[in-house]
């Protein structure tokens, strides 16, 4: 079974993955030296964005993945029995631009200067591209918060370690990864060659104008969503491009007037798209990998946009706002809204932060969550990341036991379901979605799977139909850990949440069963929950939520 993984996943690379991936395990350049570039001179104010709540507790305590990580040694940067996740997050520096960083500037500065003594150039994972470009960007944006005189944060030596890291990242883009990795590197490189001058900070600068035109074309569609479906690594890469603008206004003339218009006219598609992905509480839709608290909220981003005089999104959605290039459609009336995934994992050659969630969807009822994706505790390789990915995982439809894509390993998806016959509409006070997905054509009996939402003034109706042979199938309902089952029956059941707000659920498909499951809000994280699961036959059942 593994080598058909294999097969069905590197089918869909591109053949700089794979030659890509060659190359940079075996060419390992030699770090250069040589004294920083000077300084270009600054003409603008940078605006600081501060959003993340304090990861240092002491100098050398981090407060990441919802865990204590006190660095004493050298070799605890980079200690192989931590998880990578969390090793990378120890050389990110996001403290620097948290909230009200100067309370910890003499923390910052210490750190630093530890990072720079215990961290030669070139060694340990610190120096992987991408925790370097997230630094690079970190250590720069905090030095700009200080005002003119960056020696606040950065002295000497930590402005030539800064060089040290723009060369090395050059050398080392990860072409081979692409998506979201490579689009951070562009950043990093685009912040050292504006905030260096000279010509080597101008090399630096041109192959970053070259990625953020290319990557801006490639990585954000049409309805402004990221082309990775991720609602939380869209919401890093909007705030990158707002990172960017700012760069650019506090460097007149380090971006061409031309990629400055397009960062602008990018923003204010990326945030209409992250409202409409957004839940009444403020907090992004689980949908692929996506968890609190590593990327900012909508409100928080809107703010942003507009200390920057740019558009912050629209002042009311619609009942109906699909995002038609991204695979997503949201409903809503005066007390609910659903948001459904009715596209692509996303890009065939990068699925790495896909999950198994075709047909999937979420609902919030009166401002508060009723029935949640599982989200997202982990990257680590095993069986809890696969089971987080998985189609069991999320509200949506599960076959003979199978996934609706073939997830494996940590990044990895070999076959995938693809949707079809996507569409929406209005019937008198009523909206509704429905699509169908092949994901299940591989299994033997040929089972294709349709979903249809509507969306009543009080209540959701969702009818599933299957269509081929097939042993067993069940729809799986994870209820948010607030959601309490406070009365069953075969086909009524009765859930309350936290605010005493009751939502009726009533199956035509016989029993409903009542599982433990866990809910994943953020990394490191795992609260115990509950998910109903109701089967599913060739004809068409209805389970219906009312309130």
């Amino acid at each position: 079974m593994k080598l058909a993984h294999y097969a069905h996943t590197i089918r869909y690379l591109r053949p700089q993955q794979i030659y890509g991936r060659v190359w940079f395990r075996a060419v390992r350049p030699r770090p250069d030296l040589r004294p920083a570039p000077p300084h270009r001179r600054r003409g603008g104010s940078w605006r600081p964005f501060e959003w993340r709540p304090a990861v240092l507790s002491s100098d050398a305590t981090h407060e990441l993945l919802n865990r204590s990580f006190i660095v004493r040694t050298p070799a605890d940067w980079d200690d192989r029995s931590q998880p990578k996740l969390l090793r990378y997050n120890l050389h990110y520096f996001d403290d620097l631009n948290a909230v009200d960083p100067r309370a910890r500037a003499t923390w910052h500065r210490t750190l630093i200067a530890r990072w720079i003594r215990e961290n030669p150039p070139a060694k340990g994972i610190g120096w992987d591209s991408y925790p370097t470009s997230l630094r690079i960007v970190n250590w720069i944006k905090g030095a700009l918060a200080t005002g003119p005189h960056d020696e606040a944060l950065l002295d000497a030596a930590a402005v030539h370690s800064l060089a040290v890291q723009a060369r090395w990242l050059g050398r080392r883009l990860e072409t081979h990864l692409l998506g979201n990795h490579l689009w951070a590197n562009a950043k990093a490189l685009a912040f050292a060659g504006i905030y260096f001058d000279g010509p080597e900070a101008s090399r630096w600068l041109d192959t970053a104008r070259s990625l953020i035109d290319r990557e801006l074309e490639e990585q954000i569609l049409d309805d402004g969503g990221h082309f990775e479906r991720s609602p939380m690594y869209h919401a890093i890469v909007l705030e990158d491009v707002l990172d960017l603008i700012n760069l650019a206004r506090e460097f007149p003339g380090g971006l061409p007037a031309a990629t400055c218009l397009r960062l602008e006219q990018t923003a204010g598609r990326m945030i209409k798209w992250l409202q409409v992905m957004t839940h009444p509480d403020g907090r992004i839709s689980f949908f692929n990998d996506a968890a609190f608290g590593i990327a900012p909220p909508y409100a928080d981003l809107a703010r942003y946009c507009r200390v920057l005089g740019l558009e912050a999104g629209a002042a009311a959605l619609a009942a109906i706002e699909p995002l038609a290039a991204s695979g997503f459609v949201r409903l809503q009336n005066d007390r609910a809204v659903v948001i459904c995934d009715v596209g692509a994992i996303g890009p065939d050659y990068l699925p790495a932060h896909a999950h198994a969630d075709t047909l999937s969807f979420e609902l919030s009822v009166d401002g508060r969550r009723v029935l949640v994706n599982s989200g997202c505790s982990t990257y680590d390789v095993g069986s809890e990341r696969e089971r987080q990915r998985s189609t069991a995982a999320h509200n949506a439809v599960v076959v003979d036991g199978e996934s609706s894509s073939e997830m494996w390993g940590s990044f990895s998806v070999a076959r995938r379901a693809r949707a079809s016959g996507v569409a929406w509409g209005s019937t008198g006070a009523s909206s509704w979605v429905k699509a169908s997905h092949d994901g299940y054509q591989r299994l033997p009996g040929r089972v294709t799977h349709e979903r249809k939402w509507t969306l009543e003034s009080s209540g959701l109706l969702v009818d599933d139909s299957l269509a081929g042979k097939f042993g067993s199938a069940s729809a799986r309902w994870h209820l948010h850990p607030d959601v309490a089952v406070t009365e069953s029956a075969d086909r009524h059941i009765r859930l309350r949440s936290s605010s005493g707000s009751d939502v009726l659920m009533s199956s035509g498909s016989g029993h409903t069963g009542l599982e433990a499951a866990t809910w994943h809000p953020e990394f490191g994280l795992a609260i115990a929950s509950t998910v109903l699961v109701t089967p599913v036959g060739t004809q068409s059942t209805a389970v219906h939520f009312s309130w």
